[in-house]
């Protein structure tokens, strides 16, 4: 009887088949860290996310954290600093969009940047716009924040209105999980 004619094949086969699927297992093995790899690792999955407790700012007082690594301003805004950031007309900014993830809103009004109705909860991610300085608060001609940097200023929205930045400050993703804890990302 022939190789040709024996249906169970023979030890050459099996020794074909084996050393094919070794070959796989080892391939596999071999491939699969270069793959994982990829993936994020657990302290950037972690800080993807995170809770702010809110419930010790004051009206008028700000809070930063940082969050993926830049600086996140959050300000409690007095009835005074909203009155004044709403009462800017549009036409007067320098940048008109909203800059915010959290709402389909496109327009840079007070209301479009905020996290409530009211205003009274502005979240920002504390970065000029211009080269990545680290704007100072309550400072600046118009309340809001002035960058050292090059001399940008911010009104109580975080909308730029004079200097060389071309954005206003933009907002992270955002809302709150209950009445005294932010969750950002």
């Amino acid at each position: 009887m022939s190789h040709a004619e024996d249906p169970a094949g023979n030890r050459r086969d099996f020794l074909y088949f084996a050393t094919a699927g070794a070959g796989a297992v080892a391939t596999g093995a071999a491939v699969w860290p270069l793959v994982d790899q990829m993936n994020p690792s657990a302290d950037v999955q972690a800080l993807s996310s995170i809770l702010v407790d809110v419930a010790g700012l004051e009206p008028g007082s700000q809070l930063t954290v940082k969050f993926l690594g830049k600086p996140v301003f959050i300000r409690r805004r007095t009835a005074g600093e909203i009155e004044a950031a709403r009462a800017v007309p549009l036409a007067d900014l320098v940048d008109q969009n909203a800059r915010n993830p959290n709402t389909r809103a496109t327009s840079a009004d007070d209301v479009n940047r905020t996290l409530d109705a009211a205003g009274e909860w502005l979240v920002m991610v504390g970065v000029c716009t211009h080269l990545g300085c680290v704007p100072l608060g309550h400072a600046g001609d118009y309340g809001g924040w002035f960058c050292p940097c090059h001399g940008s200023h911010y009104d109580t929205a975080g909308r730029i209105r004079r200097g060389p930045a071309p954005e206003n400050m933009h907002i992270p993703v955002a809302h709150f999980v209950d009445d005294t804890t932010l969750q950002l990302g």
